[in-house]
Formats: C-alpha cells, sequence, structure tokens
C-alpha cells in the first residue's frame, strides 16, 4: 500500500505539514474527546486520509490546539498559536474534546445571578 497523499490546506505556510510530521499523520487525541482509544493503545488510530468515514469519505486531519482550554479560544487566537502548542486531530475527536471542554468551562463557571424584579 502507498503512503497516504498529505493534501495541505488551502492557505498553509507548512504549520499543518510540520503539525502532521510530529504526529506521524495520526489523530493524537488520547481520550480528550470522552473515548478511551482502548483497541488503538490509548491514542486514537484514524489516520489522514487512510481510514474511512461512515459516509465513505477519507478522514482528513486538522491542526488545532492540543490542550482543552485552548479549544475554546476564538478561532483568530487559535490562528496564532505556535507548532508545539498544536496538535493533530481527526473531526470527530476534535469535535468531542471541543464539547468536552466547552461543558467543563460552563460547570466551572458560576451560575448568573438572576435579574432583580423591582
Amino acid at each position: 500500500m502507498s503512503a497516504p497523499v498529505r493534501l495541505a490546506p488551502l492557505g498553509d505556510g507548512g504549520l499543518w505539514q510540520a503539525v502532521m510530521a510530529a504526529a506521524s499523520g495520526r489523530c493524537q487525541c488520547r481520550g480528550a474527546c470522552g473515548k478511551p482509544h482502548t483497541k488503538s493503545g490509548g491514542r486514537c488510530d484514524r489516520e489522514h486520509g487512510t481510514h474511512r468515514t461512515h459516509a465513505g469519505g477519507q478522514v482528513r486531519l486538522i491542526a488545532a490546539p492540543a490542550e482543552a482550554t485552548d479549544l475554546l479560544l476564538p478561532d483568530h487566537q487559535a490562528a496564532a498559536l505556535p507548532r508545539n502548542r498544536l496538535a493533530a486531530w481527526c473531526p470527530t475527536c476534535h469535535h468531542g474534546a471541543h464539547t468536552a471542554a466547552r461543558k467543563a468551562a460552563a460547570a466551572a463557571t458560576p451560575p448568573a445571578e438572576p435579574a432583580a424584579l423591582f
């Protein structure tokens, strides 16, 4: 089997390719998405361009913040992170980790005081 073609996103200045090279083209999730990934040694087994999705397409890994708290940054701040703060994510794990980070942040925020009626 030949090596997967690593097509970079439009406008990539090499950052995406550097992140993918550091990850060996494999999703770097180790459970932040809520799945233990036990069948693959604790790390997601999805590789860029090789695993098929349920819809029949190929998985396209993305470079996104590695830390859960950074997943909640606005897009312009996340895009400015250095390579060492980014990780390769499959879309499924990225969505799960982002959802978990959002729920954790909401749980840590104290409820707002109700507005006075009078």
